[in-house]
């Protein structure tokens, strides 16, 4: 029994409806929940995600097997397991100070620059952080001082490529050459000797059997890690490497976030000349020698593309650890420093190759599905 008559629905009145959307079928919802859910578990590997899991997976085999390669031709002493650990230890170590100028040399490059004064900055905050007016203000003071020199070095390189308008590796190169000849003058091209115990000890000291230096490298590089993967900072780092203009449309400010980019870098060769002066006990006008070209080949192994708008700071920080490796295994064996250096020239140049391949193949690719969904 109803109210009242049924209304009568006119085409007028039927087009003013919204339209309903069928029925949904449960079990079909519930394939396609299962689908996405297993894609979703599968993107880390199978998506644009993936190539960097797989190229760390890559490096990692490559520590595998340089660790084979010495434990065939030094099996006298990989037969020792505190020989095997102290090791592990000491090529840790060896990579701790350049894998910290890696990680923001990695920011640098995955935002479209270069730092070629990464090196000289070291340098000159290790000098300043020296001398005996810094010194009297104990550890504060020193570590103060390096820190402050190095994030005020990279912000002069910040800006006179950003507002500038100098290309990276000319700003970064005549930086280089001015730091070392400040550094070489607030030194009168001496070795200042560190007398802070407590500086002196952060290369010495050990927790859990583990070196300070090590914890170090680890907490600037989660540090890193965070800052790229989980912050906006990370994502416009690589909006902006990728492609500047379109990122500058998209609302970035570019030329503040590239003077960032540079600040973050000389912050971490604040925090390198610490490390580098506590393993001397000392500083001068001419450590850190060619660690621009280190934390450089370092980021290229880990898969940071040159031209910017790709990278990881898991694959860099792998890269400086297989460098530290090479090193370590050509002196276990007394092999010379000259073919150290050409087996490192030989590795950058493959990288290089292998990552102009996949550049190649991506473009390719793309250019194909454009075709077809055209």
């Amino acid at each position: 029994m109803t109210d009242g008559p049924t209304p009568t629905v006119t085409p007028e009145r039927a087009a003013q409806l919204p339209a309903q959307s069928p029925p949904v079928d449960p079990a079909e919802t519930a394939a396609a929940g299962g689908k996405t859910a297993t894609a979703g578990r599968l993107s880390w590997w199978r998506g644009d995600g993936g190539e960097g899991a797989k190229r760390n997976l890559a490096l990692i085999g490559v520590l595998v097997v340089l660790i084979a390669i010495g434990a065939l031709t030094r099996s006298d002493l990989y037969s020792d397991p505190d020989w095997v650990w102290d090791n592990v230890l000491s090529i840790l170590q060896l990579a701790s100070v350049v894998g910290v100028v890696t990680v923001g040399m990695t920011f640098v490059i995955i935002g479209g620059g270069i730092d070629l004064s990464v090196g000289a900055i070291v340098a000159l905050a290790g000098v300043w952080c020296t001398t005996v007016a810094t010194q009297s203000y104990g550890a504060g003071g020193m570590i103060f001082s390096a820190l402050t020199v190095g994030l005020a070095v990279g912000l002069v390189n910040g800006l006179l490529i950003s507002y500038g308008r100098l290309v990276p590796f000319i700003a970064t190169l005549a930086m280089l050459v001015a730091a070392r000849g400040l550094a070489a003058e607030i030194s009168a091209k001496q070795t200042q000797v560190s007398g802070n115990a407590f500086i002196n000890g952060i290369a010495s000291d050990k927790l859990l059997g583990i070196p300070l230096l090590v914890y170090i490298l680890a907490l600037v590089g989660a540090a890193g890690w965070v800052l790229l993967n989980r912050t906006t900072f990370g994502r416009r780092t690589v909006a902006v490497g990728g492609n500047p203009e379109a990122a500058r449309l998209a609302g970035i400010d570019v030329k503040r976030h590239t003077v960032l980019l540079y600040a973050l870098s000389g912050l971490c060769c604040g925090i390198a000349a610490i490390m580098l002066t506590a393993q001397a006990n000392s500083a001068q006008a001419a450590m850190a020698n060619l660690y621009e070209l280190d934390a450089i080949a370092a980021a290229i192994i880990g898969g940071t593309l040159l031209s910017g708008g790709r990278g990881t700071i898991v694959g860099s920080l792998l890269g400086v650890v297989i460098f530290a490796t090479i090193t370590n295994l050509f002196a276990i064996n007394g092999l010379t420093t000259e073919a150290q250096n050409m087996v490192k020239g030989g590795i950058i140049v493959v990288a290089v190759l292998v990552q102009q391949v996949q550049f190649r193949s991506v473009s390719r690719f793309l250019g194909r599905n454009r075709l077809t969904t055209g």
